[in-house]
């Protein structure tokens, strides 16, 4: 059994240094927040001699959180590029170079009494992410065996849970989370990074990638072997000629050539629709509530760090789960479940805020809510969304659908991540509603037009969406002759 091993091993190097620095990331910034706005006053106060005042901090703030965002942005768009033109072995490995920068900017930063050192590593450390969580799932989805794809592709989401919870417990006071060690927090990044440049080197690169992009067929043989171990390889190699066949003479779409073509429509369309919800679905404005409700409930405030530990081991039980049921379930019950009960949780949740005061036992259905609604979010949405670009493309679409997908995903969480506390200002206990709206609206979506692709070759998925692009236009204008629909073929 060396071959699953390979496989095995091929997504913990690609998780460690991939989709784990996106979680750990976001989640160790919440711990040091006071020490390091206080260390941004006194080393104003130290250069000019005057103190900041604490709406020019909380602007400081936000712009170091949101330099995080802005730099996953940054990698969306560099993403693309870099999986086509090197590979996405070599991409994944060149991407930490941005994290080892980061971890030396932030480490150093209180040594050299600088606070925009800690801004610019943010920035660094979002391209990190954002090339990340456009690569990893595009190699490993490309790695994987058919019946496996779903489960391979979405370990990306259980090493985001990961990172989340490892970066909630490294931020506890008693481990790095302590006013002397903030500077060491924040470079802890590097440590992934470290593994992942041990690990990865030795394993191999995407078969798909080799055969269709390089067109190297002996070293797409020797990587599905090693990949595959001695198993007959006829059928899998067989497909992907036939992909490479029907790619021949083509290159590597840029992301407004998907716009401009008819026969991409649904696909661009479902892409689009989900990776907005995945952000705009306020699970993430979920842990900006988590810490207010807990103390609501009366869950004394040095205890509530271990409290908020539980809510991002929520989303990690969940999409563990998730992993295990998908190529069973398939992806449409569990994206489709998944927004149906996030719309319900919604409701109580948005009740329960607003008889926070009034009954006594509300604080703790509030709770409930939270927990529920990450569950909720977990098993579907939080992972089949990543999955989808890999199988709805061909391997000349799919580097460009992922720049658009994270590149809307980047957006929307600074987007929500800005709008949100003015949302909670004017919406009050119904701060929820915006929320609700997307979940509905996704729910529908999703069951009236997106197709189930559970087991089925890029070939077949590729055929179901060519049928309905073309379903009205089928004897229309709009028919350009052969090369139109080869173009379409995966």
């Amino acid at each position: 059994q060396l071959q699953s091993k390979i496989l095995i091993l091929t997504i913990c190097a690609a998780g460690i240094g991939g989709t784990f620095q996106y979680g750990y990331n976001i989640s160790i910034i919440n711990a040091p927040t006071s020490y390091i706005q206080t260390f941004m006053n006194e080393t104003w106060l130290e250069r000019t001699g005057i103190p900041l005042e604490s709406n020019v901090i909380l602007l400081l703030w936000s712009f170091t959180v949101s330099a995080y965002p802005l730099g996953g942005l940054t990698g969306a768009v560099v993403a693309g590029p870099m999986a086509i033109m090197l590979g996405r072995k070599m991409s994944l490995l060149l991407n930490n170079v941005f994290v080892i920068i980061a971890a030396a900017l932030s480490g150093f930063s209180r040594m050299a009494k600088s606070f925009e050192m800690i801004m610019l590593s943010r920035f660094f450390t979002g391209v990190n992410a954002g090339v990340s969580m456009n690569v990893q799932p595009m190699y490993l989805a490309e790695s994987a065996p058919k019946k496996l794809r779903g489960a391979v592709a979405l370990t990306s989401a259980s090493f985001t849970a990961l990172g989340l919870v490892l970066g909630q417990v490294v931020g506890l006071r008693e481990l790095l989370g302590g006013e002397e060690s903030w500077p060491f927090l924040l470079a802890s990044n590097v440590v992934p990074a470290v593994i992942q440049l041990t690990a990865l080197p030795w394993l191999p690169e995407s078969p798909r990638y080799l055969l269709i992009d390089r067109g190297d067929k002996e070293s797409c043989i020797s990587a599905l072997q090693k990949l595959r171990g001695s198993s007959d390889l006829g059928a899998e190699l067989e497909e992907m000629l036939a992909e490479q066949a029907a790619l021949k003479g083509q290159r590597a779409k840029n992301p407004w050539e998907l716009f401009q073509n008819p026969a991409l429509r649904w696909q661009l369309m479902s892409i689009v629709v989900l990776s907005s919800a995945m952000q705009l679905c306020g699970n993430d404005s979920m842990y900006f509530y988590a810490a207010y409700v807990f103390q609501e409930a009366g869950i004394p405030q040095d205890k509530i760090p271990y409290v908020v530990i539980g809510t991002g081991s929520c989303e990690l039980i969940t999409s563990v789960t998730c992993n295990m049921i998908i190529d069973y379930a398939g992806r449409r019950p569990l994206l489709l479940g998944g927004y149906i009960f996030m719309a319900g949780w919604a409701i109580v949740f948005m009740v329960a805020l607003s008889q926070q005061t009034q009954i006594s036992w509300m604080p703790y259905l509030s709770m409930a809510c939270i927990f529920a609604y990450i569950l909720s979010f977990g098993i579907g949405p939080a992972g089949v969304t990543g999955v989808l670009p890999t199988e709805v493309f061909d391997q000349m679409s799919r580097p460009a659908a992922y720049m658009i997908c994270g590149s809307l995903l980047w957006f929307n969480l600074f987007l929500v991540g800005t709008a949100f506390p003015f949302i909670v200002k004017s919406l009050a206990h119904f701060c929820y509603v915006p929320f609700l709206v997307v979940c509905i609206c996704t729910a529908l979506y999703v069951g009236f037009f997106l197709p189930e692709t559970k087991g089925k070759s890029f070939l077949e998925i590729s055929e179901e969406f060519k049928k309905r692009n073309f379903k009205a236009q089928t004897h229309a204008v709009f028919y350009k002759g052969p090369e139109e629909i080869k173009s379409t073929m995966l």
